[in-house]
Order: C-alpha cells, then sequence, then structure tokens
C-alpha cells in the first residue's frame, strides 16, 4: 500500500478539478460552435426559400402578364395576391406588442 502525503493528495484533487473544468470548458466551446453552426445554417435554409419563393411569384406574373388574352381578374389576382401576402408579413414583422 503506497503512502501519500498530503501535498500529494493535495495535488492530485488539484489535478483532477482541473481536468474536470477543462472539459467542461471545451465541451461548452464545442456546443457554442455547433449552436453558432447550426444558426448560420438557418440563415442560408432561410435565404434560399425567399429567393425561390420570390423567383415562382415572379414567373406566374410574367406568365400571366405576358400573355395577351388574359382577363383582368387574372391580372389583379396574381398582382393582388403576393401584395396581401407580403402586407400581412410585414404588418406582423413590423407591429410592436407588448405583453
Amino acid at each position: 500500500m503506497p503512502q501519500l502525503t498530503a501535498v500529494q493528495v493535495v495535488a492530485g484533487v488539484g489535478v483532477l478539478v482541473v481536468s474536470a473544468w477543462v472539459w467542461r470548458a471545451s465541451a461548452r466551446r464545442a456546443r457554442a460552435a455547433a449552436d453558432s453552426a447550426r444558426s448560420g445554417a438557418r440563415l442560408v435554409s432561410l435565404a434560399g426559400r425567399v429567393v425561390l419563393t420570390a423567383a415562382v411569384i415572379v414567373g406566374v406574373q410574367w406568365l400571366v402578364l405576358t400573355r395577351p388574352s388574359v382577363s383582368g381578374w387574372a391580372v389583379v389576382a396574381v398582382l393582388g395576391l403576393p401584395a396581401l401576402i407580403v402586407s400581412y408579413a410585414l404588418t406582423r414583422a413590423l407591429t410592436v406588442t407588448t405583453v
């Protein structure tokens, strides 16, 4: 059975505490990096969906507006519906509500 002095025991406990502290700090850093990567991916994904939706809306509007035989109601629908959706989204985004 080895005989340990008080200094050796305190040094051993100190090494354990520092090791646990370093392990927790590295886990926090890894979690923060993962969260940052996820938020960046969300931003790119959101931007991609916005661009794709805008392209679809513009494409449908272009198809309707370039056809000479389209009725007035189709023009109103193709221009009015996206305007209503965008105005709703902007109103919701810019409205300040307090609880």
